[in-house]
């Protein structure tokens, strides 16, 4: 920074009152000094680039005087020609003032009708506007709500509650982002202190906690997750994974199979739960993640952004593509691959882990033979049985949509082998092969030549009891599921499902049905459900197919 300091704010509620600061003109010619501008825009503007690759948002700049910021955006468009745009609805900065007829015709170039500075509102409050920098002196400092505002870089002397006021603009709570950063630019920090205490004082402050710090401490935590995260990867050959990308595209799949099966235990058999090793690494990339945020801009912290980025990736990988990935939201999935994305390290590898391991992605579908056996291969056997879980999942999770019966059917049988493979009654590559025979046989049960998928389901349905499959034969339950599929399409109305007495008509096609073609009496009740449960999946479908 060319001068003051950095100041982080956690999320604290806005003050309502507000107080002009006046007496400003004897300090604007200092602040417009020769060649102090062109330096401070400079500066913001590379400061703004590496913000922008720990936190996606937006950021304001309070100057001394209107002439200032004017002076400052014209310094700042140097930079950044492209930022520049002369339509209201265009370009990635613009300045927000008041500008009367007599202003000189530099000045009256940035003038906003009421209409336009409502556009310029909307568009600085939308996260995906491309106007991401708003230059103001006291325009928007007070009762204006903008949760993606992240940065707050000042170059005006301020006190008291309008200090307060202008940094409750970049406090809100918004996605990712754990506070609000100020950059000080003209030497606000003890005003700001003096204003945080007052302001917690009488507020009751005892027990609400500090809301201010410096960026030294938040540099702290970066430092003391990251030495944690290297320690949870001992083992894992780190070497060149902030400098290679080669080097980090190897040490990705190896680190997250060491971290798939850390501290694994047997007790977590048959529970939705992530593997303990992968809960505790996401959660401190997370703290990682909310550290770099903060103080991602400190010269110490650009030295370990490329590590970072690296455990960003694993972390990604993770979430993507195995089942500790499930819940995770778009937020998370998005912070975890922003800085990997600005700078090119790892992108390729991370979102094509399929290659990465040195195989073809497969289609989900099919979980062909090739694939399989090329994953039964890589070394990674505890990762590679965690994308099996996942794939098969997938797999069941999209025939159960069609298929009831199948789905129930595979599903216990995955949930039996990964049970077995928790409770260490299979190792990595015992696990592997039985989850290869599964989806081989996922894969081998279709519908027989002249079967409908429809009727397949149908007559899975019905061959679920065993004393029907010996007594009436094959042949004959696929002549009953055939008709079964024929008359409850046929009778199939817009939400039957939802009424009972169009329930009840199709109970009473399925029994009927079941009679004439002599299905074992006393399991036609079992066999009812599963046939009206597997219909209603068709239910819409086909009201649709008959309207």
């Amino acid at each position: 920074m060319i001068s003051g300091s950095t100041i982080l704010l956690e999320d604290d509620p806005e003050e309502q009152n507000s107080r002009t600061i006046s007496a400003l003109s004897r300090l604007e010619s200092i602040a417009m000094a020769d060649g102090r501008l062109e330096k401070l825009a400079e500066d913001l503007v590379k400061h703004w680039d590496e913000r922008l690759e720990a936190i996606d948002g937006k950021g304001m700049i309070v100057a001394i005087s209107r002439r200032a910021a004017v002076a400052l955006y014209d310094e700042i468009i140097k930079c950044r020609p492209e930022w520049h745009a002369k339509d209201i609805d265009k370009g990635g900065i613009k300045v927000v003032m008041t500008s009367p007829a007599s202003d000189p015709s530099a000045l009256r170039v940035h003038a906003t009708t009421p209409q336009e500075k409502k556009l310029l509102e909307k568009r600085i409050k939308d996260p995906d506007d491309p106007l991401k920098l708003v230059i103001v002196r006291d325009m928007w400092l007070t009762g204006f709500d903008a949760p993606c505002l992240h940065t707050l870089y000042v170059d005006k002397p301020m006190r008291g509650q309008g200090l307060m006021q202008a940094v409750a603009r970049v406090n809100r709570v918004w996605k990712d982002k754990p506070g609000g950063l100020v950059v000080d630019y003209i030497g606000i920090g003890e005003e700001l202190k003096a204003a945080i205490a007052q302001y917690t004082r009488a507020r009751g402050g005892e027990n609400r906690g500090e809301p201010v710090e410096f960026i030294e401490e938040a540099l702290t935590i970066l430092k003391e997750t990251i030495a944690i995260i290297r320690d949870m990867l001992h083992g894992v050959d780190l070497t060149g994974i902030a400098t290679d990308a080669k080097r980090a595209l190897v040490a990705l799949p190896i680190a997250m199979n060491h971290l798939v099966k850390l501290n694994q235990k047997p007790d977590t058999a048959g529970k939705d739960e992530k593997p303990p090793g992968v809960k505790r690494f996401l959660d401190q990339v997370t703290k990682l993640s909310k550290a770099q945020a903060l103080a991602g801009t400190h010269r110490d912290a650009l030295a370990l952004r490329n590590e970072i980025a690296f455990y960003q990736a694993v972390k990604a990988g993770l979430v993507k593509f195995t089942s500790v990935g499930v819940g995770k939201s778009k937020v998370e999935k998005e912070a975890a691959m922003r800085q990997i994305v600005a700078k090119g390290v790892l992108v390729n590898g991370v979102t094509d882990l399929y290659k990465t391991l040195g195989i073809e992605k497969p289609d989900i579908s099919v979980l062909d033979e090739i694939f399989l056996a090329k994953l039964a291969e890589i070394p990674q056997k505890n990762l590679a049985a965690e994308l099996l879980q996942r794939l098969i999942n997938d797999e069941i999770q999209s025939r159960g949509r069609r298929n009831t019966t199948q789905a129930q059917k595979f599903s216990k049988k995955l949930t039996d082998a990964i049970q077995k493979y928790t409770n260490r009654g299979l190792t990595s590559a015992q696990v592997i092969e039985e989850l290869i025979k599964l989806a081989q046989e996922i894969a081998a049960d279709k519908p027989p030549p002249g079967m409908t998928e429809d009727e397949f389901a149908f007559y899975e349905a019905l061959r679920e009891n065993e004393s029907a499959v010996r007594e009436m034969g094959d042949p004959i339950l696929k002549a009953l599921a055939h008709e079964l599929t024929d008359k409850l399409r046929k009778s199939a109305t817009i939400d039957w499902q939802k009424r009972e007495t169009a329930r009840a008509r199709m109970r009473l096609l399925v029994k009927v049905l079941l009679t004439k073609y002599k299905y074992p009496p006393d399991k036609q009740p079992d066999a009812v459900e599963k046939v009206i449960a597997q219909a209603e999946l068709y239910a819409d479908l086909w009201a649709v197919e008959g309207a």
